[in-house]
């Protein structure tokens, strides 16, 4: 049964999290900053509400993911995200392969046809910010890895002089820029959408 072994997972990290919180003073209170963490659905992904509801947690989307950055939410995000898919943009950002949304049985990640305008169209897991105080490029030194990791140069980024980056109202938030960002900390950061 395909269900049975997300139960057994999650039933084996609530054990393991209720010991180490019992055990560990704090532990808690670290629990609570990560799930503060900033991410991302997949590309495709129902508003935050419709997409709570109708996700099975069956783990199809993180399987066919070429790139690997699909994980599951233990209960650091709370009971309702519990086996939910999420990205996080810094660790890995989405290559916008979309064959997660073919996987999905329950609709909770719409496909996508893998073309500009359809991407475009349904794709919106948030936005891409730059700190111009951070960039490399505004600070007079020639950068541009955002650029060139974005899948959709020209259209969701542009470059300036010194390759200063300006994300456009067609950002989808893939996350791409974020991951290759050279900066510490990240001098783009992807709001994501659900926030």
């Amino acid at each position: 049964m395909p269900g049975r072994p997300m139960k057994r997972r999650s039933f084996l990290q609530a054990l393991k999290a209720g010991v180490v919180a019992l055990a560990v003073p704090g532990f808690s209170r670290a629990a609570g900053r990560r799930a503060a963490q900033r991410y991302l659905r997949p590309p495709g992904a129902l508003p935050e509400k419709e997409f709570l509801s109708a996700c099975i947690r069956c783990g199809q989307c993180s399987e066919v993911c070429p790139n690997r950055c699909i994980d599951y939410f233990g209960y650091e995000n709370g009971v309702a995200s519990l086996d939910t898919p999420y990205i996080i943009p810094r660790e890995k950002g989405c290559i916008l392969c979309m064959k997660c949304g073919d996987a999905c049985p329950s609709g909770a990640i719409k496909p996508i046809e893998r073309k500009l305008e359809p991407i475009l169209d349904g794709v919106k897991m948030g936005h891409a910010v730059v700190d111009e105080d951070l960039c490399l490029s505004y600070q007079g030194k020639t950068c541009g890895v955002c650029y060139r990791a974005c899948p959709l140069a020209d259209v969701a980024i542009t470059v300036g002089l010194l390759e200063q980056p300006h994300v456009t109202d067609k950002c989808i938030g893939c996350g791409l820029c974020e991951r290759s960002c050279i900066q510490m900390p990240q001098a783009i950061r992807v709001i994501p959408n659900h926030a």
